[in-house]
């Protein structure tokens, strides 16, 4: 597909041209296949031990195999990649890029310690990237992998995933020790969801349950309801701040996620996308001016219309003006995600849009495209098959899934719709918005709260304020960037929670 060359381009333009040397305690390895075998060895070490059936995040584990990780970071530094191609030397930064983010997370971000979302085990969704959004424990239970009812071999499966959440919530009481108060009272929701999860599961169970499947449920009930308790009691001596700091955040995007540019960039271009959306806004309202208004869906019939024009207009238009090679996936998984009717009072951001014209988010769902290309056709790559650890895939997935946004857009996917058009200036607004916020909590400049004004005031016609302050903030912690999209340009990021 076209859009490889531009991943391949980004990717380049991202890496540093010094490498360190290798130590003499270490053979020098030469060929692409020793990349291969330490990117194994990497991996596997990557995932901890376990503690009484649990990943161990204890502060013991982590020094106990320092000396491990820092001799796999010697066999890497000891590569000479010069000769080698273009494709080859990416996956030895790629390499590298993960083992910075393991490094990172030990020294600096640690959210086994200052995060109590961490600790959420269960997930109904798949994310619409390679792997969920910001930092989560190596053990997730995958409740969207799932067929209620279950037959008797999945009933297991599950049982054995279920058994993690005890001794794992029994351990966050004793690894949870940060003073990050924003993390700590927006991570109890986390755990508090965790728990209407479990009643929901046990609700769909019903009496087919084994009994040792309904035992490991009871059983995760009951660690999950005790590390709420102390958390909520814990929360009164939480008074920290939440951010890194520019500094560790710059490091972070430079040497992780690979992106050349400093918190100050990021705040310059996020203020400019900002400015530029809004007054891109207004000149498209004054063109538009004596166009009839846009109608929102106001029954479930007139949004399933509204949504299969808005996916047969997108298909047409991306195979008439040759923009990629169309695959037979493609409109399946649009049709998948198209989504349903929701009341007014109910709408969010999104949601809003999506009712006047769902196209411009349908474009933004480029993901799906990528993410049944991954597992239809996976990378040739052992390196690039599955998702890239600590969410390096994000600047790639979410720039690109934003950028087409606005690509489409000129190259005259609304020709017949011009009032579209606003919809597509008011989500890069938010967006922006949205990043900005995030931005200056990372700094510390910042609350969480203070962060989702920024969200909701800056974003048009006051659609964001549809939700609650806190609501847009625990947005930017969840997802996974405060930069967001607006990375099609360059700009990277993560979120508070996330990653820094």
């Amino acid at each position: 597909m076209r859009f490889a060359r531009v991943t391949v381009a980004i990717i380049l333009m991202s890496v540093p041209v010094g490498f360190a040397a290798a130590t003499e305690s270490v053979d020098m390895a030469t060929s692409y296949d020793d990349l291969l075998v330490l990117f194994a060895d990497w991996r596997e070490f990557e995932s901890p031990p376990l503690l009484d059936g649990a990943p161990d995040y204890t502060a013991k584990q982590f020094a106990a195999r320092r000396d491990d990780f820092l001799q796999l970071r010697e066999r890497l530094d000891a590569f000479d990649i010069e000769d080698w191609p273009i494709p080859q030397q990416v996956d030895w930064h790629l390499v590298r890029a993960e083992m910075n983010g393991y490094d990172f997370n030990e020294r600096v971000l640690q959210p086994w310690t200052r995060d109590p979302a961490f600790y959420n085990t269960i997930w109904t969704y798949r994310s619409d990237v390679p792997a969920h959004e910001g930092p989560t424990h190596h053990a997730l239970v995958e409740l969207w992998t799932y067929e209620f009812p279950l037959s008797a071999s999945e009933q297991q499966r599950l049982t054995s995933e279920l058994a993690v959440i005890p001794p794992l919530m029994k351990q966050a009481r004793g690894n949870l020790t940060g003073n990050a108060r924003d993390l700590w009272v927006t991570g109890i929701r986390d755990i508090r969801g965790q728990r209407a999860v479990l009643a929901e599961v046990e609700g769909k169970l019903g009496d087919s349950a084994s009994d040792e499947l309904q035992g490991i449920v009871e059983a995760s009930k009951t660690a999950t309801d005790e590390l709420i308790a102390w958390l909520e009691a814990e929360a009164k001596s939480k008074t920290g701040p939440s951010g890194i700091g520019k500094d560790n955040y710059t490091w972070y995007q430079q040497n992780v996620h690979l992106v050349p540019m400093s918190w100050e960039d990021e705040e310059r271009l996020l203020k400019r996308e900002l400015a530029r959306a809004w007054s891109s806004l207004k000149l498209e309202e004054q063109r538009n001016r004596d166009l009839p208004p846009m109608v929102a869906a106001s029954t479930p019939e007139e949004y399933d219309a509204m949504a299969d024009k808005a996916i047969a207009r997108i298909m047409r238009f991306l195979k008439e003006k040759d923009i990629v090679t169309i695959a037979d996936y493609m409109e399946p998984v649009l049709q998948e995600h198209k989504g349903s009717f929701v009341p007014e009072e109910q709408r969010h951001f999104f949601w809003i849009t999506a009712h006047y014209d769902p196209a411009p988010l349908f474009t933004h769902f480029w993901h799906w495209f990528e993410l049944a290309r991954m597992d239809r056709e996976p990378h040739e790559s052992p390196v690039r098959q599955g998702a890239l650890l600590y969410n390096i895939f994000d600047s790639r997935n979410e720039g690109t899934a934003t950028g087409v946004e606005e690509m489409f857009m000129h190259a005259g996917l609304y020709d017949d719709s011009p009032r579209s058009r606003e919809l597509v200036w008011i989500l890069l607004a938010q967006r922006a918005a949205r990043g900005l916020g995030s931005l200056y909590a990372h700094a510390n400049e910042m609350t969480m709260e203070e962060a989702g004004r920024v969200h909701m005031n800056f974003t048009p016609r006051g659609w964001m304020k549809t939700e609650s302050t806190c609501s847009s903030a625990r947005w930017q912690t969840t997802r996974g960037w405060p930069s967001n999209e607006v990375r099609i340009f360059g700009s990277g990021g993560f979120s508070i929670s996330s990653m820094p």
